[in-house]
């Protein structure tokens, strides 16, 4: 195999509870036979050597082990005799301390490499293990660098991007899945720029069942492998996933995008915002949201103002509530050469668009967001902003990441806010290319958005449709669901709202959508624009899911800021 190219394996094994020599025995056996095939990196599952249901420290006591230890060196010998790379996923005891880890050890062909500690817990390991306490580290190896989470830890954006932040190539998931965290690993493949190996299992231990479905996700988000979906009358399905994946691929859009983190804007995800918060939404709140779709004149306010005025008054029904507009609403992506011309078509707060918009909602007695190129001399931004049914001006975002055709001419903003409405609730905006930074969706996750809007203007630069196994979920994803988006909503736990336009002038791609917090959720669902037709999408959500598995207050009261730090202080070293 040339040297730029290298086989992967995720091995999907079953563990037996309070059997770890049996099951490092038969694990041992899949990783050779994994080895013996060619594979240069080998991936066991979560808690591999001694299974996952453990009531408390003294039941799990006889099976843990230190790292390094009897389990890695056993692995190690095979690492060495086939020079490949091996994670093992497995219960953790630190020989100073005597405290137990859910835990995933990397060797190698010299031996023990490193480790990682589960950061976000799930309520089991809880019961026996303390929360991961050594960060995310990155480990260099000739196969490229190699960082672990586990399972738990992808329902948090913070994690695969603690992963890439700090330089990872290959991002190894050890997991025990029954689908929510397996769902995410496609979104933070394609946003971080990271090849990712997950190896699930696929039996039922106690009464919760593990779905199978590991796969190999390539930094664009394209699908490289996947294991079948095993339900509980599918039974244990034991196999070894194979996949290659491509040094040139190290460095890609997503790790370039990196040198435009804006990480003065993402201090506040540093906050624990919980248990005691004030500001705070308590209440939940029946939505009937509408985004508005169609194909922009570029330049020509007016024309592009006939035409919102038109799809509002003729095709929003009564009671929709929230109206959200594509980025720069009535102009499109103008393009400029320099920061002067885009003077014709900027106004302050009260321009005149401004008050036409204000008077639209006082009209329709909605929310509407808008977006507009906005002078506040000597700058200009690419603005949004949120009017009330009464016609002001309650709420402002300034796009925080400049894409080509607004650096010419914008100036970026440096804030992230969320605006409270009473009786309504609390929402949060960011602009088109914002949503590629999952720093912006954390931090308006700390700062209680029920709601997030996304004016867009989207051509399909970011982004991949989401292809996992739809046998995940009971309610299967629309066609057309974009990662981004969905990752703003499932990673801020905030109903997501985007308006994007239609039209080839841009070859832009549509598929406006109002995003459900969680597709497991089968009370709300997803609902997607087409990709080129003008329409107006409309989606009726309540707001704040308490009955959930995880919902917003879960998500803060489990963040783990403390690792953190580096979203908001760390240059990724291949910068």
């Amino acid at each position: 195999m040339p040297h730029q190219q290298r086989k992967v394996a995720a091995v999907q094994f079953n563990p037996k509870l309070n059997r770890r020599n049996a099951n490092i025995k038969e694990l041992k056996g899949l990783v050779r036979e994994a080895a013996e095939h060619g594979a240069d990196l080998i991936v066991t599952p979560e808690m591999a050597t001694t299974g996952y249901h453990y009531l408390d420290r003294s039941a799990i006591s006889p099976y843990v082990d230190t790292i390094p230890g009897l389990t890695t060196d056993q692995f190690s010998e095979i690492a060495k005799e086939y020079h490949t790379y091996i994670v093992i996923g497995m219960a953790e005891v630190d020989s100073e301390t005597g405290l137990y880890y859910n835990s995933a050890a990397l060797v190698g062909p010299d031996g023990y490499i490193g480790k990682y500690r589960k950061i976000h817990q799930w309520v089991v390991e809880n019961y026996w293990s303390c929360w991961g306490d050594i960060g995310c580290p990155v480990f260099e190896t000739e196969i490229g660098n190699i960082a672990m989470i586990i399972c738990q830890d992808a329902t948090y954006l913070e994690s695969a991007r603690l992963a890439a932040v700090n330089g990872a190539d290959i991002l190894c998931f050890p997991t025990n899945s029954s689908g929510a965290s397996i769902s995410m690993l496609q979104h933070w493949a394609e946003m971080n720029g990271l090849y990712i190996v997950s190896a699930n299992r696929s039996d039922k231990e106690e009464d919760f069942n593990m779905i199978g479905a590991s796969a190999i996700w390539a930094p664009s988000g394209e699908k490289i492998a996947e294991a079948p979906f095993t339900s509980e009358d599918t039974g244990d399905s034991l196999s070894i996933l194979y996949g290659t994946i491509g040094k040139s691929d190290y460095h890609n859009p997503a790790k370039s995008r990196m040198l435009e983190r804006r990480m003065d804007a993402y201090k506040e995800l540093m906050l624990f915002l919980g248990p005691w918060d004030y500001t705070k939404n308590t209440h939940s709140r029946s939505i009937k949201a509408a985004t508005i779709q169609y194909e922009p004149i570029i330049g020509d306010k007016q024309a592009n103002l006939s035409k919102v005025k038109k799809l509002v008054r003729e095709k929003v029904e009564d009671d929709v509530n929230l109206i959200v507009l594509p980025e720069l609403s009535l102009l499109g992506p103008v393009q400029t050469s320099k920061k002067q011309d885009i003077q014709p078509f900027a106004e302050t707060d009260d321009g005149p668009t401004i008050q036409e918009m204000k008077q639209l909602a006082r009209e329709v007695k909605s929310y509407i967001v808008f977006g507009f190129a906005e002078q506040e001399t000597p700058h200009f931004y690419n603005a949004a902003i949120l009017i009330s049914p009464d016609g002001e001006v309650i709420g402002k975002h300034r796009k925080i990441h400049l894409n080509e055709h607004d650096d010419k001419w914008a100036t970026p903003g440096n804030r992230i806010f969320v605006t409270p409405v009473n009786g309504f609730g609390r929402i949060g905006m960011m602009i088109g290319y914002d949503a590629t930074f999952p720093e912006v969706a954390s931090v308006l996750a700390v700062k209680r958005a029920d709601m997030i809007c996304i004016p867009a203007s989207w051509n399909g630069e970011h982004g991949v449709e989401l292809s996992m196994s739809q046998q995940i979920f009971p309610r299967p994803y629309p066609k057309g669901t974009v990662s981004t988006w969905d990752a703003v909503a499932k990673g801020a736990q905030a109903y997501t709202i985007v308006a994007n336009f239609i039209g080839t002038s841009y070859d832009f791609k549509g598929r406006s959508a109002i995003y459900n917090l969680d597709q497991n959720y089968v009370h709300d669902q997803t609902v997607i624009a087409s990709d080129n037709q003008e329409e107006v999408l409309v989606n009726q959500f309540q707001t704040m899911k308490t009955d959930w598995w995880l919902d917003q207050e879960k998500l803060i009261l489990t963040r783990r800021t403390s690792y953190y730090k580096p979203l908001v202080t760390k240059v990724p070293p291949f910068l």
